[in-house]
């Protein structure tokens, strides 16, 4: 197996030297050393996605994969694609399902990782506003999270937190010390240009501008996180919103739906029925118009099959050590302190997200709490997993109970949004490939 991996590492990277020369006439041709390379069909779907985006050069994905070459520093974009063409997807996902088969279990394919509680902002319904500096990993635990997963297939590791640029040395450390993974940080920004930020007294968001220009002027690739609201809902899903994304340089964006994680939330932030739909519609529209990467975690369920927590494609381990399986879950029945991550996978919280995924056969509604209230209760019940809030308990029936109305309320959008997509079917092949897959 090592003789074909670094057989398979040696070639990507050649095809990459070669794509360097020209991308714009060598990309097509090195989808056909691909589609030769991947002869077992692995990531089949991706590359005819990727086939459709380079043969039309005035499709807007097409110029997105174009500017990598204009706007990325050339040793940063070999690097990245280095790891996550090779690792992260070859390479990994063998390993990922080899451990799959043999214990039976989710192997995530990324870890969102904690290295800290502590953040130098207190955002209105953000839980890390609650949690104080009073937790964090040590390097050698998450040198060693890092090392475990490696072996397991797992090569891309998200850091969040807390704020993690508060442990910026040891995060830049990590990344020297495991230079075969993918490594990307969701942070605020502010800490990017700490000199600059404390002698000029802006607000925050002046400061964060100035971080994605820094970014944007050393050639770096970045995104931007985008939680809309009941709030910020028209202006998150508005046009202007999104070409000033691009305009800033970010080459992705995330999007997520507020939840009311934790007893200071704020339910009235939850986004209405009625501004999810119309997200929905929004970001389906920029995909065939703007160059920029979106995924909305809670509207694309239909693609990737429901809920990708619990380790089916990620889980989180907080600045405590404890492996929760979603960043808005906060539950846990093990820490890395006492389990190996594969018992953790094992472990009976994990096993009750394996057994009951997906949570609806309607992937619109993919999340156990947010459009299944009641679901995530039962398993935390059933395993006894502990919640990792210590300032203020907060049991799985009083987070699913705050969701029960916007659920209600969704559900019937969601259901004629996916008849209207699906032919009226309640579960079609498509996703049910996804779900296997």
């Amino acid at each position: 197996m090592a003789f074909k991996e670094n057989v398979g590492a040696f070639a990507v990277k050649q095809a990459l030297s070669y794509l360097d020369k020209d991308p714009e006439k060598n990309l097509p041709k090195l989808l056909d050393w691909f589609d030769w390379f991947d002869r077992n069909d692995t990531l089949k779907n991706q590359r005819d996605l990727i086939r459709g985006v380079v043969m039309d050069k005035d499709n807007n994905w097409h110029k997105l994969v174009m500017s990598l070459w204009e706007d990325i520093d050339p040793g940063v974009r070999n690097r990245f694609f280095e790891n996550f063409i090779i690792n992260g997807c070859f390479l990994g996902y063998q390993r990922q399902n080899e451990y799959k088969e043999k214990y039976n279990c989710n192997i995530p394919w990324a870890i969102l990782l904690d290295p800290t509680s502590a953040c130098n902002l207190k955002c209105t319904g953000c839980w890390a506003a609650e949690y104080g500096n009073h937790m964090n990993l040590t390097y050698e635990e998450m040198d060693n999270i890092i090392t475990q997963g490696v072996e397991m297939g797992t090569y891309v590791y998200l850091f969040t937190g807390g704020e993690p640029l508060v442990r910026k040395k040891d995060i830049i450390r990590l990344c020297e010390d495991h230079p075969d993974c993918v490594f990307s940080t969701f942070t605020n920004g502010t800490l990017i240009d700490e000199a600059t930020d404390s002698r000029r007294g802006d607000g925050t968001y002046q400061r964060i501008i100035r971080a994605m220009n820094i970014l944007k002027e050393h050639k770096l690739p970045f995104g931007i996180s985008c939680c809309y609201t009941s709030a910020n809902a028209e202006v998150i899903g508005s046009e202007e919103y999104f070409d000033q994304m691009i305009d800033m340089g970010a080459k992705f964006a995330w999007f997520f739906t507020y939840m009311p994680v934790g007893k200071a939330a704020v339910p009235e932030l939850m986004a209405t029925a009625e501004q999810r739909e119309m997200m929905y519609h929004k970001i389906r529209e920029y995909r065939q118009t703007k160059p920029i990467f979106t995924v909305d975690f809670w509207n694309d369920g239909e693609y990737v099959g429901g809920c990708i927590a619990g380790g089916r494609s990620y889980c989180h381990i907080n600045a405590n050590g404890d492996i929760e399986p979603c960043a808005f879950i906060h539950y846990s029945d093990s820490n890395i302190r006492e389990k190996t991550l594969l018992e953790a996978y094992r472990s009976p919280l994990f096993m009750g997200y394996h057994d009951n995924q997906p949570w609806n056969e309607n992937m619109l509604r993919p999340c156990p709490v947010l459009d299944n209230p009641g679901r995530l209760t039962e398993i935390v019940e059933k395993s006894h997993a502990k919640s990792t809030d210590y300032q203020n308990l907060e049991t799985a029936k009083e987070f699913s109970d705050k969701c029960v109305e916007t659920a209600e309320k969704w559900a019937p959008v969601a259901d004629r949004l996916w008849a209207e997509s699906h032919g009226g079917c309640a579960s079609c092949k498509r996703c049910k490939m996804a779900v296997n897959e």
